[in-house]
């Protein structure tokens, strides 16, 4: 599986489904309001935590998951849970990985919704604040809370997103020593770490 993060809560996820073919899967492609950002995309699934207003242009007619509840869409699994403020939390699970996208939330997670996420592989976690996104404490208390093999951070600062916090604050009070990891990560199920957590940290790709 190949992991981008493009900017504010926009994840790229290319994955193999079990005929072997590739699956391209966009994860809030929001248009921003600053920044370098590509003007359209041609995933084969789009995923939208709130809303799809504001989007880029998606071409080729991809599959669009921006409501409650499970599907299946080329032997991949989403399940979309209720976050706060109309925000979705989207559990994947693709190549025998559970991820887990956060959205845009600004809120812990409730006790409810951590029992019904179950186990998780890969977090993106939105870290940067600013009353838009989780303060360092908090994201920090999911990760403890949710107990994933891998942390990726994203929505902290950076040209499409230069309001909010720099990603120093969530690594200081995490207490994990990241690993860098440019801008894209490839990563199987058998690459996961099996007694710790460990923390992603990419570079902004576009």
């Amino acid at each position: 599986m190949h992991i981008s993060w493009l900017g504010q809560t926009c994840i790229k996820l290319q994955t193999k489904n079990k005929k072997e073919e590739d699956v391209v899967i966009l994860i809030d492609p929001y248009r921003p309001k600053n920044g370098d950002f590509p003007r359209s995309f041609t995933p084969q699934i789009a995923v939208f935590s709130h809303g799809s207003e504001d989007a880029v242009t998606l071409s080729q007619n991809p599959f669009v998951i921006d409501t409650l509840g499970e599907v299946e869409v080329k032997d991949v699994m989403f399940y979309t849970l209720p976050g706060e403020d109309n925000n979705l939390i989207t559990k994947i699970n693709c190549e025998g990985m559970n991820l887990l996208h956060l959205g845009k939330t600004s809120k812990k997670l409730d006790g409810n919704n951590i029992e019904k996420i179950g186990p998780v592989d890969i977090l993106f976690v939105p870290v940067g604040n600013a009353g838009v996104y989780l303060d360092p404490e908090n994201a920090a208390q999911i990760v403890t809370a949710l107990e994933p093999r891998m942390v990726i951070p994203m929505a902290y600062k950076c040209d499409t997103d230069p309001e909010v916090g720099a990603l120093d604050d969530f690594v200081k009070e995490l207490g994990l020593k990241p690993d860098l990891a440019d801008k894209k990560i490839i990563i199987k199920k058998k690459d996961l770490p099996q007694e710790e957590t460990k923390l992603i940290v990419l570079e902004k790709n576009y």
